[in-house]
C-alpha cells in the first residue's frame, strides 16, 4: 500500500513537471531506467535538472532526489515544497552526508532510483566537475547498478543566476554501469551522454526554418500585419491562417505576431468603412449577396455592436467593415466593438496554435505535413462557408 501511494505520488510529479517543462520549450528521453532499484547520476548545470530528471524517469522507481541540506531544506517552506514536489531528501555538505546518502540503501533495494548529482553544486555551462564518491559508496553498499544520464538545454531553460526562458531539455539514459564502478567511469559515462546529447541535430523540417527565419526577422511583424491589413480591405485568406502557420513554427513569437495582425486588422477595418462611407467599393472574393444582406440587417439593428457575430457566423471582417461604412457607423464605436470581436478571436487562434507548437515539438520533421493538413482543411472549410452562404 506505502509502496503504491508513493509510485501515484511519483507519477503525479513527473505529470506536473513533464507538463511544465512542455510549456517551456518541450522534453524528450532516450533510454530506460534498469528493472530494480539503481543509482542515478546526472550532469548539473541548472535548477531545472531536477524538474528533466522527475519527467523523464518513470514512476515505477519512484525517484528521490539528493538535494543540499544547507540550502533546500533551510526553511520549513523551501523543505516542503523540495520534499512534496521534487522528491527531495536533505544531504548535509558540511559532515554527515554519506550517513544521508547510505540510509537510501533500504529503498534502493526496494526498487527505487535513488538521483544523485556527483558534482556537489551547478558546473558552469559547458563544463563536468570532478564526481565525489558517495554515489558509487551508496551503489556498492546497496549492490546496484549506477545508471549514467546527460541533460541537456536545461542551462539555456534556466541558467545558473540567469532568467526562465524557452528551451528544448533533453535526457539521455545511458547504459548501467556495475556497483563497483569508480568515480572516473562514471563522469566519463555522463560526460559522453551529456555531449552526445548536446550537439545530436534536432530533426526539424526545412520547411518550418525557412518559415522561422522569416517570422523571426525584422520582416516578421510586418508580414503579420499588411497580412491582416489586406484582408480587412479585399485580401481573401483570413490572418488567422498565417497565425496557424506561424504560431506552430515559431510559439514563443505567438504573442506579438498576433498583436501585429490584430493591429493589421483593425486598421485596415478602419480603413475599408472610410472607403465604403466615400463611395469606393473594393472588390472582396469569396463572398456572397447573402453574407452582405445579413451582415446589413445586424449593422442597421445593432449599430457597431453586430460585429460580435462576426468571428463565428462565416461572414468575412471585410464585408461588416464595408457594411458599416455605407451605414454611416461611427468610426470610434465600430473600432471599440471590432478591436473586442476580432481580438478575441485573433488571440485564441494564436495561443492555441502556440500551445499546439509547444506540445508537438518532438513533431518538427513533421511540419510539411502538418502544413498540408492545415490546407487542405481551410479549403474544405471556405468551401463549406462560401456554399453555406451561397
Amino acid at each position: 500500500m506505502k509502496r503504491d501511494r508513493r509510485e501515484l505520488s511519483a507519477l503525479l510529479r513527473r505529470a506536473l513537471w513533464w507538463t511544465l517543462l512542455t510549456l517551456t520549450g518541450g522534453v524528450s528521453r532516450k533510454g530506460h531506467l534498469p528493472k530494480g532499484g539503481c543509482v542515478v547520476v546526472a550532469n548539473h548545470t541548472s535548477h531545472a535538472d531536477t524538474a528533466a530528471l522527475l519527467a523523464a524517469l518513470d514512476a515505477h522507481h519512484a525517484p528521490t532526489i539528493a538535494a543540499a541540506a544547507d540550502y533546500w531544506f533551510a526553511s520549513p517552506w523551501r523543505s516542503r515544497i523540495c520534499s512534496r514536489l521534487a522528491a527531495g531528501f536533505p544531504v548535509r555538505r558540511t559532515g554527515g552526508g554519506m550517513d544521508d546518502l547510505l540510509a537510501k540503501t533500504d529503498a534502493l533495494r526496494a526498487g527505487r532510483a535513488v538521483v544523485l548529482f556527483p558534482e556537489g553544486t551547478r558546473a558552469k555551462e559547458g563544463e563536468l566537475g570532478a564526481f565525489h564518491k558517495g554515489a558509487l559508496v551508496l551503489a556498492s553498499r546497496a549492490n546496484v547498478p549506477i545508471v549514467p544520464v546527460g541533460i541537456a538545454g536545461t542551462d539555456r531553460l534556466l541558467p545558473k543566476h540567469g532568467k526562465l526562458r524557452p528551451s528544448l531539455v533533453r535526457v539521455h539514459i545511458g547504459t548501467p554501469l556495475p556497483p563497483k564502478a569508480t568515480p572516473e567511469e562514471a563522469r566519463d559515462a555522463v560526460a559522453a551522454l551529456h555531449r552526445s546529447t548536446t550537439e545530436e541535430p534536432l530533426k526539424d523540417s526545412r520547411t518550418r526554418k525557412r518559415i522561422a527565419r522569416i517570422l523571426t526577422s525584422r520582416w516578421g511583424l510586418p508580414l503579420a500585419f499588411a497580412w491582416a491589413f489586406a484582408e480587412a480591405l479585399s485580401w481573401p485568406l483570413m490572418p488567422e491562417l498565417l497565425l496557424a502557420v506561424a504560431c506552430v513554427a515559431v510559439p514563443r513569437r505567438a504573442l506579438k505576431l498576433s498583436l501585429a495582425a490584430l493591429a493589421g486588422t483593425l486598421a485596415g477595418g478602419v480603413l475599408a468603412l472610410q472607403l465604403a462611407a466615400s463611395g469606393t467599393n473594393l472588390p472582396h472574393p469569396l463572398t456572397t449577396d447573402r453574407m452582405r444582406a445579413e451582415a446589413h440587417q445586424q449593422l442597421t439593428a445593432e449599430s457597431a455592436s453586430a460585429v460580435r457575430h462576426q468571428p463565428w457566423n462565416g461572414i468575412p471582417f471585410k464585408v461588416y467593415a464595408a457594411t458599416a461604412g455605407k451605414a454611416d457607423v461611427p468610426t470610434p464605436d465600430w473600432l471599440t466593438h471590432s478591436a473586442q470581436a476580432r481580438g478575441t478571436r485573433t488571440l485564441t487562434v494564436a495561443l492555441t496554435c502556440a500551445t499546439f507548437g509547444f506540445l508537438a515539438h518532438r513533431l518538427r520533421r513533421f511540419y510539411t505535413l502538418y502544413l498540408t493538413l492545415l490546407t487542405t482543411g481551410f479549403t474544405i472549410g471556405l468551401t463549406l462557408i462560401v456554399t453555406n452562404w451561397s
